[in-house]
């Protein structure tokens, strides 16, 4: 049974870092995308950035070159590092799981993805 478990949210100023962790208990096979999305205040759900298990990642235009996915086998957890956070980056921060073949594009619709952590939230402020 796949589950997701996020950790590392909190407060920071505008300009500071943090870095979100997504530990997945079983990664699904024969391989794997794990999606982060956000849900400000008042806003629907939002793809952020993505990771493939071959090693490819994907990020929205609203945190590339600030946002980082990288994955440490060793633990089976997918991190976003956020560096240059701003007061638009606050709210709920979710990772996903999904099943992906090789080749498969890591895609940002929610729906996509079949499995769920829990959230964690970030304040910029």
């Amino acid at each position: 049974h796949v589950q997701l478990v996020e950790s590392g949210g909190g407060s920071v100023q505008p300009g500071g870092s943090l870095t979100l962790s997504c530990t997945i208990s079983t990664t699904p096979t024969p391989g794997y995308c794990v999606g982060w999305f956000r849900q400000g205040p008042g806003q629907g759900r939002e793809g952020i950035a993505g990771f493939h298990s071959q090693g490819r990642t994907r990020y929205t235009d609203a945190v590339k070159g600030r946002f980082t996915v990288s994955k440490d086998n060793t633990k089976n957890t997918v991190y976003l590092q956020m560096n240059g956070l701003k007061p638009d980056d606050t709210g709920m921060y979710y990772c996903a799981a999904r099943v992906c073949y090789y080749g498969t594009s890591i895609v940002f619709s929610s729906s996509s993805y079949t499995y769920w952590g829990q959230g964690t939230q970030v304040t910029v402020s």
